[in-house]
Order: structure tokens, then sequence, then C-alpha cells
């Protein structure tokens, strides 16, 4: 088994034309989500040059204008308006309400929990690791901090030519399976007016000013001599957003969960209620992984949950510490299973997800995309929660 290697992962910023259409598809969900916390609703959208569609499934008596939405939130994005105007583009829609037939549940009666059956099949993963304080891999955890420290240094107008559709991607290298330093560092930038289009030498000292050293300034693990960073090979975006590439939801997962370090669905997080299990069963299983590695039974944990149509919860519960554990898996899986109810129900409830956004004045799933589904630091994610370490640990 190879313990030496060297493992990559990358992210996006927020004028990404796929991280907007993540963040456009939850602005829709906490909208319905603000009038009615049980509402049922699936959106999601498509962008390219001066286009949106939108398509969106609900059953909700809440009224909610989603082209309106859409337009604001490419608004607060802040493209040069020529790489794409939010008031001129056009929107395309297919909407389609549903019946709402599912009634009012009491969430305090177990047998209640039983009648809140999922409508799709899903195989859902969550992971955890000693990489990072919040338990998670370090390459997409490094990544994720330089993207949001792009958007904060043009927001702060620290670097204002900045494009708000940038990437990056970090390298780190691993001995015995563990980080050991930073092997390489990309990041691609656009510019947002062609008219303030600095030299490259400008570009790079910027960056490293107003990005990379503020994001390694109390890291455990810094760049060095022998780091690889590599700034615009090809030369910064003259244009970027939906004017040069498309964006669809749910492009992103990777970035949304581990960085493709450990295993994910494949389905899209973003533009799903609460009662969605792809969604919230991701965040279930994660808040179990955290939870295994936080007590100190293993290095990493990886938790499975595979769902069908028609039952409240998992037909099978699966774990693996890949031989790091303290003690047998089948051990740390009887704990779970004994502290932890994935049902679909129980999930919605012990995690408060139909209430989180107007506890969160109104917005709560529209900023995970661009802060991040797992692992965000100083986050109010339930999921992220670690209250149930010290009962595995017993």
């Amino acid at each position: 088994m190879i313990t030496d290697y060297v493992f990559t992962s990358q992210s996006v910023t927020e004028g990404h034309p796929d991280r907007l259409c993540d963040t456009i598809s939850d602005a829709i969900v906490d909208a319905y989500l603000r009038q009615d916390p049980t509402a049922r609703i699936t959106a999601e959208c498509a962008i390219s040059k001066n286009v949106l569609f939108l398509a969106a499934r609900y059953a909700s008596e809440a009224v909610v204008d989603i082209p309106e939405i859409a337009r604001s939130v490419i608004k607060e994005v802040g493209y040069w308006p020529r790489d794409f105007n939010a008031d001129e583009c056009a929107v395309v829609t297919s909407l389609i309400e549903q019946a709402k037939t599912v009634r009012e549940t009491n969430f305090s009666m177990d047998d209640e929990l039983d009648r809140i059956t999922v409508s799709h099949q899903a195989t859902v993963f969550g992971y955890a690791c000693r990489h990072t304080p919040e338990l998670m891999p370090l390459p997409i955890t490094l990544a994720n901090r330089l993207s949001r420290q792009l958007s904060e240094a043009r927001r702060q107008r620290s670097i204002e030519y900045l494009s708000p559709d940038c990437t990056t991607q970090v390298g780190i290298g691993f001995v015995n399976d563990f980080p050991d330093r930073i092997h390489s560092m990309t990041l691609i930038t656009g510019c947002n007016s062609p008219d303030s289009m600095p030299a490259f030498e400008q570009i790079e000292e910027d960056l490293w000013q107003h990005v990379i050293n503020p994001v390694f300034q109390n890291a455990a693990i810094k760049p060095d001599t022998m780091t690889r960073v590599i700034i615009n090979p090809e030369g910064p975006f003259m244009r970027s957003g939906p004017a040069v590439h498309s964006g669809m939801t749910g492009r992103k997962t990777d970035g949304d969960t581990y960085g493709s370090y450990a295993r994910h669905c494949g389905a899209a997080l973003s533009g799903k209620g609460p009662s969605r299990i792809d969604r919230v069963g991701a965040y279930a299983a994660r808040y179990a992984a955290k939870n295994v590695v936080a007590a100190g039974l293993a290095e990493q944990c990886e938790v499975q949950l595979s769902y069908t149509i028609g039952f409240p919860g998992p037909v099978s519960v699966n774990l693996t510490t890949k031989g790091t554990g303290i003690i047998d898996d089948h051990e740390i899986r009887k704990r779970l299973l004994r502290h932890f109810d994935f049902r679909l129900g129980a999930i919605i409830r012990d995690l408060a997800l139909r209430e989180l956004t107007r506890k969160h004045d109104g917005v709560f799933y529209q900023k995970l995309p661009v802060n991040g589904h797992f692992g965000s630091e100083g986050s109010l994610l339930p999921w992220e929660k670690t209250d149930k370490a010290e009962l595995l640990a017993e």
C-alpha cells in the first residue's frame, strides 16, 4: 500500500458558473423555507452567456418570485456587465407545482417518524480525518480557504481588478499517509475589467500579499522553498464567468464534500430541501463520521448509508476506519447505530433542518456553496457538532 504520495484538490470562487448555479438553487430553497418550513422544494439551474434556465418542483403554499431571486444573486456576485448582466439576461423557467400530500408530523413521536419515507434511492458517504482541527482532508480545506480569500480580497477591494470567477488547486505531499508539506499551489484568476489589467509581476505580488500569505499565516503547514506556486500560467483571463463557460447545479460536488480525497454520493447537495435524502443523508453521514474521529476511536472514518424508496431509514449502514481504529470497526458501527438515528424524519428533527433558514435571519442554505457544506471554521452547521463523541467513546 502506497503511503507516500501527493494528493490535489481544487476549489472555485463564488463567480464560477457552476458555483453560481449552486448558490441560486439554494437561495430558492431558502426563499421557500422562510415562508413555509414544511415546504418540499427541489431547484436547479443552468447558465450560459446572457441566459439562465431555472427548473423547480415544489409543494408549498409559499409565493416565491424565482426569477427575481436568481437575478439578485447574480447582482451580488458582481460580474463586469459585459460578462453577465443580471437585469438584461433572459430567464427561462420550468416550474412544476406538486400536491402537498405529506401532513405535518409530530417529530417527538417515534412511530410518526416511521411514516416519513424517502422518495429517492441514494447511497451517501460521510468522512472525517485528523488532518485539520475541523477533521477535514487538508487539500480541499486549503483550496477552499484560498478561494474564499480571493473573494474576500475582491470584495474588500484589496485587489480591485479580480474577477468573481477564479479557481484554486492545492497539492499536499503525504508521508506515512499523513500531510507533510505543501507540494504545489495553483491560482487562476480573471480580470474584472480589461482597462485595469496590471502587469504579471503586480498580480503575483498582490496574490501573495492579499491571498496566499493571509491563508497560511497561522497554518501548521506552510509553503516552503520547494513548493511550486503556479499563478495564471496562460495569463489572466480577460473575460470570465458565463460569458466564456457555462454552469450547472451540482457539478462541483467534489469541492462541496472532500475534494475527492474520500468518496461522495455524486448527487448535487444544493437546490434540495430537507426532505431530500441525498442531501441530508450526506450531512448525517458526515455528522456520524466526525463524531467517531472526535471520540478518538480512529484517525479517519467513512460512514456509508444506503436508502431506497418507501423506507424511513437506511437499508444498510457500513463503516470503515481503513485500519486506523483503536477498536474493531464492527464495534464502532454498533455504537453508531446505538446513538445515531439515520431515519429521514430523525435527521430532519435532530439537525433542525427545517428551522435553520429562519434561525439564521432567512439565509442559511444559500451560504453553503461558497462557505462550504463541511468543515467551515467557526460555522454553526449542526452536522459539524461533535456532541456525541463522549457517548461513542464510552
